[in-house]
């Protein structure tokens, strides 16, 4: 008889949690019984899941007991607060904040690339920044088959990656400029900082706080997380990482400008090759026809896709492409889904002796 499984989603309300949950229903893990946590104010709301209606709990301590799988997107503070108690219930835990990504004790994964680093998981398992996530599924078969050496990207993130509420203010501040009225920003760039600034009809070169030499914390995500999830080290030297990260007038859906220089000196042919048969990947590379990824076409799909690929007429052993994905999903809730698919596939939905110990 197929095992059945718990499975709580914490942040169940969210733009990411509700794709979690779509997610979830079409994924290939056996749900027996499923728990929806939000915070006090959403309790009693009604999400449905495999068509029935389920009631929303306050996420407290206690709302894991008997629970083997947790999917959050609740905000760091909240994960830091309550996974440590899942884990010590007996819960394993897919984590979709940063709060615990560049803990030594946590694999950072994403399933194209490292799901190996499963195996070593000590109840708490870390979905990485979703414009990492993307980046890595289209660098990974590149690095493994010609080297890499050094990557310098340029985001174009959607008003999406800082939650349902800046796409809200981002469509009423359109409406806004369209009616001659001053746009009114509370959000953006980021919501506890001094100031504000409109998205639409603008472009916003800071995502997150400031932070070590004037790289934003978005920046040294990308970069400590991509050494993280592809060298095992957040700190490695063997691939140089850079990133300049910028929200768009986008609602859903991050772009990329992703310049890499390779160990070998492979033709675009090559490279474009390899990606066409590497998992998660879409190659949309036709510029006689002007086909190229792009975010209204990638909106509410699983892949990462991936074009624009060309050598560097100056550089040598370098090149260009260009990568979209939905970040709500493959940057977020699919990247978090499939990781718990492997947890279940694998046998690894248990948390080993000690490991609680860990996150006190």
């Amino acid at each position: 008889m197929t095992k059945q499984y718990t499975v709580a989603i914490l942040g169940a309300t969210g733009a990411v949690g509700t794709r979690m949950i779509e997610q979830l229903e079409q994924s290939t893990i056996p749900v027996g019984e499923i728990h929806l946590l939000a915070s006090k104010r959403s309790v009693g709301k009604k999400l449905k899941f495999n068509g029935q209606e389920v009631a929303v709990e306050e996420a407290v301590p206690d709302s894991f007991n008997g629970v083997d799988l947790v999917l959050a997107s609740a905000g760091g503070d909240i994960s830091a607060r309550l996974l440590p108690e899942a884990v010590k219930r007996g819960a394993v835990c897919v984590d979709n904040t940063s709060h615990f990504r560049m803990n030594d004790n946590v694999p950072l994964v994403v399933p194209e690339v490292n799901v190996d680093a499963l195996e070593n998981h000590h109840g708490i398992i870390a979905d990485p920044n979703c414009s990492t996530i993307q980046m890595v599924v289209a660098l990974e078969p590149i690095r493994k088959q010609f080297g890499l050496k050094q990557v310098i990207v340029s985001t174009y993130q959607a008003a999406g990656g800082a939650g349902q509420s800046a796409i809200n203010e981002l469509y009423r501040e359109a409406q806004e400029k369209l009616d001659g009225k001053p746009m009114q920003a509370e959000i953006l760039p980021v919501k506890g900082d001094k100031k504000h600034y409109p998205l639409a009809f603008n472009l916003l070169p800071q995502i997150d706080v400031f932070e070590e030499a004037d790289y934003t914390h978005e920046e040294w995500k990308m970069i400590r997380e991509t050494k993280k999830i592809m060298l095992g080290d957040k700190f490695a030297k063997d691939i140089k990482v850079t990133a300049t990260c910028v929200r768009v007038p986008v609602p859903i859906g991050h772009g990329e400008t992703v310049y890499f220089e390779t160990a070998q000196e492979p033709t675009p042919a090559e490279i474009k090759q390899v990606l066409a048969t590497a998992p998660g990947v879409v190659v949309q590379d036709d510029p006689s026809q002007q086909l190229y990824p792009q975010p209204v076409t990638a909106e509410g799909k699983r892949d990462t896709f991936v074009g624009r690929i060309r050598a560097d007429v100056e550089n040598p052993g370098s090149y260009h492409m260009w990568v979209v994905a939905d970040n709500l999903l493959k940057g977020a809730a699919w990247n978090a889904v499939q990781i718990a698919q492997e947890l279940v596939k694998r046998d690894l939905v248990r948390v080993p002796e000690g490991s609680a110990e860990l996150f006190n």
